[in-house]
Parts: structure tokens; sequence; C-alpha cells
């Protein structure tokens, strides 16, 4: 059996063959000193030692600290010189703590779990705060600084922008570095963030809310006069921007060095389902983020301040900022104990002894270059880092099949319930609620799914592509199921007439000889369902004079509505606020498949992240995972969703009218959306099997004799280092 090499000579293991060194042993106050031992018949001589020579403090409890064996009492006293063991040459500490106060209690938390347990918190409040908070209040927002539409997305965009300009150098000079304080001092910038985006809420007046009465019945139909000037408040849009970059910038390495971190520190077998539930917390962020921020914005903005207004109201501004002040102070907390962990945790240089390598072999052999311990520690290897991982091909096709994936998450996560909305003839809230039932189950669980079958299967990087191409074949498939669609809600002057015929050549015409009388104006979108069975634009496009309350359930109910049919029902010229329910059939249909496309779109992404991590070098990991992240931001995650946005547009069939410009669309065909959503999935999932296939054909392994350790030691721990094994076992891909 071949002796392993440990290029970090920072740990050391017992070999199970006799060993026979000669080699003079310097005095242990020595720096620099050599691997010495005795002969041995029977395993090891001496307990080996994960910390530090000169120190006297106890070894981190946990697990992983324990020494992978351990020496008989008549062997406990042999000299140092006679032992085995391995030092750190940079002599770092292991301990948990800051600086010199390393208290013993802090050392139950210095293991795998405890570091996996805060970067769970900490992904969880990144998810909740920027895939949250930010898509909740954002309409408030603009309402409460008088904003464009375009002047929000710029405040969306700007977390994604100052990811791609930070990503490259956080993750190689953070791969070389300490991880944890990157990753601690990256959390408590995005409780800043936090903090920052809530501050104009204290630096403004108080809101002053403008009515007009009766708006929305006939002959009291009000507009607001458009304002042309600008209003002061919009300039605080560039304080909301630099709070997102801020965002931006901290979650940075929470998602490139944190991932390596975890997959460093734990056994090969068992870091794909870390990474899952790493992923699965960062979810469950955004579910929370609509679930609390919904709350809050129950609670007018102006806390303590009584206003006649309720939140149906199109004025009323919820407590927009309270989340985000919540968010930032436990993200400042949160980064305190983060901040406190050892670059290593005790034990893990086993891992890193024990490793089989995976990476990609190159045909000129470059790829050995990123094996020297001095490669990446400078500004001059940056150059020959990324054209190792130019020429990787497999890692290059894995890159583009995530952001063929990532286009089709975001463009999900950004129009999913604009889709059921339209479909089901559904409110935002209700069909944002039906969209979280789907994402969290299908989502979470997929990811978490994802990590344990990698687990489970004992799957290596060629069978871990195979998976992911599995994964978006099924995705595939059940994304055909968009052919069918439910038919649009009858609208009148919309979808067809007040008389019921059909539109003439398609074009509106919300007036006609019931409402020719109310002057109805087009800026106030309040639709209503008559009991006829048919929607109108608003209740003064309906005709309705007068206004009451249904006391069972709330709603506004308008009547004398001159335009309703009342043959049907004889004195049934009522119409009841909101839109028309929707009886469509397909519905379960509809949303079973929706949960297998997002189910196995999810499915996908912790194995094709661990395949990423293992088709490259290891002291390429954190870089190339900050590449595939600018990769797949800027050819998914930011031109996702305007690529689905501008797909989903051409179905509109009602545009907002805001004094002369065009708005949001209001009324989206169905038919033409369901096409337009099948064209886009449909291309984007072939895109991303073709680039699985591609990966896994041009993937090659290294040589098994080449390999450093047996996979069966690296996967089961310490115990399988006590067995000799004469060769090392090939393990089968799926």
């Amino acid at each position: 059996m071949a002796m392993p090499q440990n290029s970090t000579r920072e740990n050391g293991f017992c070999f199970t063959q006799p060993l026979d060194f000669s080699c003079a042993c310097p005095h242990p106050g020595e720096a620099g000193r050599p691997l010495c031992a005795v002969s041995g018949g029977d395993g090891c001589s001496t307990p080996l030692s994960n910390g530090i020579a000169s120190s006297g403090a106890p070894s981190p409890s946990g697990s992983c600290a324990e020494p992978l064996c351990t020496a008989s009492p008549a062997q406990e006293e042999t000299p140092f010189e006679e032992g085995i063991k391995y030092v750190s040459a940079e002599g770092e500490e292991l301990a948990c703590g800051w600086g010199g106060f390393t208290p013993g209690c802090l050392q139950l938390c210095n293991t795998s779990k405890g570091v996996l347990f805060f970067l769970c918190v900490a992904s969880f409040l990144q998810g909740m705060t920027v895939n949250g908070f930010i898509n909740t209040v954002i309409t408030s927002i603009e309402r409460r600084f008088d904003l464009r539409s375009y002047q929000s997305g710029l405040i969306a965009s700007s977390y994604d922008i100052a990811a791609c300009v930070c990503l490259t150098f956080v993750s190689y000079f953070g791969g070389n570095g300490h991880k944890p304080r990157w990753l601690g001092w990256g959390v408590l910038v995005m409780g800043l963030g936090s903090l920052l985006f809530a501050l104009p809420h204290f630096t403004t007046g108080q809101y002053e809310a403008r009515s007009a009465a009766q708006v929305g019945v006939c002959g009291g139909n009000q507009s607001l006069p458009c304002s042309q000037a600008a209003s002061s408040l919009s300039g605080y849009r560039f304080v909301f921007m630099l709070g997102q970059f801020l965002h931006g910038m901290g979650a940075t390495p929470l998602y490139t060095l944190g991932v390596t971190y975890l997959d460093e520190n734990v056994k090969t077998n068992y870091s794909p389902v870390y990474i899952a539930v790493f992923y699965t917390a960062a979810i469950l962020g955004p579910a929370a983020g609509y679930l609390v921020g919904g709350m809050f914005l129950n609670i007018y903005t102006e806390i303590g301040r009584e206003i006649d207004m309720a939140p149906e109201n199109t004025l009323w501004v919820g407590a927009w900022w309270i989340g985000f002040l919540g968010a930032g102070a436990a993200s400042l907390l949160i980064s305190i104990p983060i901040l406190g962990y050892p670059q290593r945790l005790p034990g893990s240089q086993r891992y890193i002894v024990m490793r089989v390598s995976e990476a990609h072999q190159l045909k000129d052999g470059s790829h050995k270059k990123a094996s020297d311990p001095d490669f990446g520690k400078t500004v001059k290897d940056l150059p020959r880092s990324v054209l190792l991982l130019l020429k990787n091909p497999t890692f290059i096709f894995l890159c583009l099949a995530g952001a063929t994936e990532a286009t089709l998450i975001a463009g999900m996560s950004t129009f999913g319930p604009k889709f059921l909305e339209s479909q089901f003839s559904l409110s935002a809230s209700e069909a944002a609620t039906f969209f979280g039932y789907l994402v969290v189950p299908a989502g979470g669980g997929g990811t978490f799914l994802g990590g344990f079958l990698v687990n489970k299967f004992k799957l290596r990087c060629s069978g871990i592509i195979k998976l992911c191409l599995l994964c978006t074949v099924s995705s595939l498939l059940a994304i055909l199921v968009f052919f069918i669609h439910c038919p649009n809600m009858p609208m009148a002057g919309v979808t067809q007439m007040y008389d019921g015929s059909a539109l003439p050549g398609g074009h509106l015409n919300l007036t006609a000889a019931c409402n020719a009388q109310c002057g109805c104006w087009q800026d106030t979108y309040s639709p209503v369902c008559g009991t006829d069975g048919i929607m109108y634009y608003s209740p003064c496009h309906a005709g309705c004079t007068s206004v009451s309350v249904n006391l069972r359930n709330g709603k506004k109910v308008y009547q004398e509505c001159s335009c309703v049919d009342k043959a049907l029902l004889p004195g049934s010229g009522k119409a009841e606020a909101g839109k028309c329910t929707s009886s469509c059939a397909k519905k379960p249909l509809l949303l079973c498949f929706m949960f297998v496309v997002i189910l196995f779109t999810f499915l996908s992404s912790i194995p094709a992240l661990t395949a990423t991590l293992r088709c490259v070098s290891d002291r390429q990991r954190s870089f190339a995972l900050g590449i595939q992240w600018i990769v797949v931001r800027t050819l998914g995650g930011i031109p996702g969703p305007i690529a689905f946005g501008s797909m989903i547009d051409k179905s509109c069939l009602l545009w907002q009218d805001q004094c002369g410009e065009q708005g949001s669309c209001y009324v989206y065909q169905n038919s033409a959306m369901s096409r337009y959503t099948l064209v886009a999935g449909l291309v984007y999932k072939v895109l991303g099997t073709t680039f699985f296939i591609v990966a896994c054909l041009l993937y090659k392994p290294p040589p098994a004799e080449s390999a450093p350790g047996s996979l069966d030691a690296s996967e089961n721990g310490t115990s399988d280092l006590q067995e000799h094994k004469p060769s090392l076992p090939a393990e089968e891909d799926i």
C-alpha cells in the first residue's frame, strides 16, 4: 500500500502497516520538525495530535477532535522523539474564540454541526431579507417614496450587481485565507445593509395619505391629478440601492466560502447533506420573509398614529421597515460567533488527507499546478487560476447548465404568483399563498433530497452529473403541462362586449351605453364581479351608484349597477369587490405538475453544486464557486426575470395608464401566457439537458491508482483506517 502524501503537513493519521522510518528527531521545541516514527508492528505506537505541540490547553471537544487511534498504557511514557506527530507549519490555532479569549465552553460549538447551525441562521436571514422582505415591501416603498417601477427594479438589481463585482475578489482571496473571518465580516456587512435600508423611514416626515371621497362609483369616480414634478423623496432610492449593494457584498462569501468551508470540514460523503441543509435554510428564509413581511404590512407605517384607512386601500403604506431592523440586528449578532471559528476545525485535516481527488484531468497535465501548496496565494496566480478553470470543460458546462436552471428559478419566483393569479382568477395575496404552498415543500424538499441521494448512493462525480441529467429530463417532461390552460373569466370591454358579443378586431372598449353618463376614469383599476358572472373594470364601469359592506366577509357590495344583466335574476343588479371566482377543472392538474417542475428543478441544485466542487482541484474550490456564481448571475439570475417578463408581457390584454404612460399589465390572455411560458421553459430545459450531457461526456476522472487513499477510508472515517486494504476499490456510478 502506497503511503499517502499529506500536503498540508498539519495533521496525521496512523498506518495499519508496520512503519520503519530511520530519522533523527530534533528537539520538540524546534520548528519545522520532520515526520518521525519508530517501528511498530501492531498499528499505532503513539497517539496522534491535532493541536499545537507547545500548547498545554485541552483540545476542543467533539468527535472530530478525537485522535484516530490511542496508545497502549505501556507506550504512553514513550518520549516524544519516538512518536508520530504532525504539527501545523504555520502554528495555527484550532480553538474557537476571539484572539486570546478561547473559553472551554465555546469549544462545544467548535464542530461541523456548530458551524452548520450558524451558517444556516445566516443564510436564513439572507433569504428572508433579500428574497422575502424586499419583494414583499417593494410596492409600499414605491408608494411611500414616489418611485417608478424601473427605479424599484434598479433597487432589486443592486444586490446582483454587488455580488458580481465582489465574487472574483472574495472567492479568490477568501478561498486561500481565513474563511470564517470572511464569512463573519460578510454577515456583519449584510446586517449593516439591512439597517441602512430601514433608515429612510426615520429621516423623512410623517406619511400623509391623500384620499378622494367615494372613488369608484358612478358619478364619484374622480381621479387624482397627475404629478409631473418629481418628488424629493424619490432621491432616497440611492439609499435603498446602497443598502442592497451592502446586502450583495455581505452575502457573497456566504454561498462561496461557506459552502467550501463545510465541504472541507466533513467527510466526503456527508458533504452533500450538510450543503443541502444549508441551502434548505436559505430557501425557507424567503417563505418566512413573505409571512412576516405581510404581517408587518398590516400595521400602519406611522406606528401609534390613528388613521381612518384600511390595509385594502390603495393609498395604505404598511410598516415595511420593521423587518429590516430585526434582520439587521440578528445578522450583527450571528456574525460574532462565526468570526470566532478557526481556519480549520479540529480533526478536519484527516478528511483532507483521505480525500480522493475527482478533479477533471487535463490533457496537458496543467491541472497539477493547482496542487502546489503555494498556488493561489498571490495576485499573480489569478490569471492562471482563471485559465485552469476555463480549460476544464466539465466545469464550464456545469456553469452553463446552472445558468439555465437559474433562469427558470428566477423566472418562476418572479412570475409564478402572477401566472397563478391570471390562470385561476385569484387575488395577489391568494396567488402568493398558493405559490408559497408549492415552493416551500417542493423547493425545500427537493434541495434536501438532492443532497440526501448523493450521500445515500455514494455517488462519484460522473454519477452525480447523471443524476442532474435525470432530474432535468424529468422536469422537461413535466413542463409540457403548460400546453393546457384555464380560460379567461369574461370581462366586459376586455374579453367581450358588454352585450356578450365578441370584441371587433380585438380592440378594447370599456365604455358602453350603460355607463356613458358616469364619466369613468381608467387610472384606478378596481375589478368587481357582477351577479351575472361577468367582471367589470371598476364599480363605475359596471354603472354602480351606491355601496355597502357585506357583514359576512367584509367585502364591499355595489348596488344599482346598470350594466349588470338583470334578466338573469330580477333585482340582482349588484357587484361585489374583487375578481370572479374561477371554476377551472384543470386547476389540480396544473398545480400538480408545477409542483413536479419545481421539485425536480431544485432536486438537481445540490448535486450540481457537489459536482462542481469535485471536478476542480481542492485549492480552487472557493474560486470555482465564485466564477460559477458570476456566470449563473450574469447569464441566468439577472436576465432571467427580464426574459420571462418580456415573454409574458406579449400576452397582455389590458395595460395600466399612468398619466399617458404605459404601466403594468392588469389582464393577461391565459392561453397566450401558457404558450409563452411553455416556449421559454422548453428552451431553457433543453439547453440545460444538453449542457449536462456534454459535461458528463467530457468529464475525465483521475486514474484509480493515483488516488491518495481509499474511498472507503474517506467515507467511513477512522474505523476503516484500522483495516489493511491492499487495493483501492472502484465505485460504481449510476
